[in-house]
């Protein structure tokens, strides 16, 4: 059996799919799972208490976890170490493979310009903090040989489902599709990377069935092609036939609106992701497995072609 917590997700959705490639015994696990396949099998769960955690895992040959806590810098503290804590734990116990679908906020703010997998875990956030703090907790349990685990990381993504989770479909989508102008953090004419999550989730599935490819940190596949914020702004608007303009949010503004908005409270900290170049180099993933991710213009097709489809 092959277990996903976080099966609700924007990864987990498409996680479950491409899995069905390997196995017929799914578990999905969420607070509300809902079946992507036939035989999938639905565990409702409470991540938050540690006897279901245990219960999800219990008689599991892989574990991916997909699951994103609420973005808040106290939820982080408080939920993601106590989480992956017993996490790791009832893998251990169970003898269960760990796939842990991670992002880039742990590494040092001076190698996002190209991020591999040696690029050093040195984070100048607070929640970069966490996250280096997680990675530490699999990766202390990998060298002692207690624990196989991946550390599958991935850039800004966005994709079909759960647009609301994605940066770019709520600055530029939502706002071209409002008739109003996109808009881009800090500076548009730097290299920003984005994952498509469809992508994303074969990756995930094709890593955590690969047994030779445990104990490793990997890149999942993103298109290697080097677009800047406005670039993406101009993708977007081809395929929405709309106005391709687009005003850069400067820090201060985002300081300003986050005495009011709340979510943008969290963000300053993040911005030095989109005041420089950031390119996700996903070329060991790509060479292993030669595989070849959608073109960043047909994965923007795609994406507005599912947010157009009727509710």
């Amino acid at each position: 059996m092959q277990t996903i917590i976080g099966a609700g997700g924007a990864i987990g959705k498409d996680l479950a799919r491409f899995l069905r490639d390997y196995t017929d015994s799914i578990k999905l696990v969420s607070r509300n799972p809902v079946k992507v396949n036939d035989t999938d099998i639905l565990q409702p769960a409470d991540v938050n208490d540690p006897s279901q955690i245990h219960a999800a895992i219990a008689g599991s040959e892989v574990c991916y976890v997909a699951l994103g806590f609420a973005y808040k810098l106290k939820v982080w503290r408080e939920k993601w170490p106590a989480f992956m804590h017993h996490v790791i734990e009832a893998c251990i116990r169970n003898q269960t493979r760990l796939v842990f679908f991670d992002n880039v906020y742990a590494l040092d703010k001076d190698h996002i310009g190209r991020i591999t997998e040696s690029s050093p875990i040195n984070p100048i956030s607070k929640k970069g903090a966490v996250r280096a703090a997680v990675d530490r907790m699999i990766l202390e349990q990998v060298e002692k040989g207690k624990l196989q685990a991946i550390i599958a990381r991935a850039p800004d993504f966005f994709g079909p489902y759960d647009k609301q989770k994605s940066m770019m479909m709520n600055t530029v989508y939502d706002n071209l599709v409002k008739g109003k102008t996109a808009q881009w953090f800090c500076n548009a004419d730097v290299i920003h990377s984005m994952g498509f999550t469809p992508d994303l989730a074969r990756g995930f599935a094709m890593l955590g069935n690969t047994a030779d490819a445990y104990n490793q940190v990997w890149n999942l596949p993103v298109n290697s092609e080097a677009l800047t914020g406005r670039e993406w702004v101009k993708l977007f608007a081809a395929e929405m036939k709309t106005s391709d303009k687009v005003t850069t949010v400067p820090l201060w503004m985002i300081k300003l609106l986050g005495v009011f908005v709340p979510i943008l409270r969290e963000m300053p900290e993040m911005m030095y992701q989109f005041d420089r170049p950031y390119f996700f180099d996903s070329s060991k993933f790509l060479k292993r497995f030669n595989y070849t991710p959608v073109s960043n213009k047909e994965a923007v097709r795609q994406a507005i072609a599912a947010f157009r489809q009727p509710s």
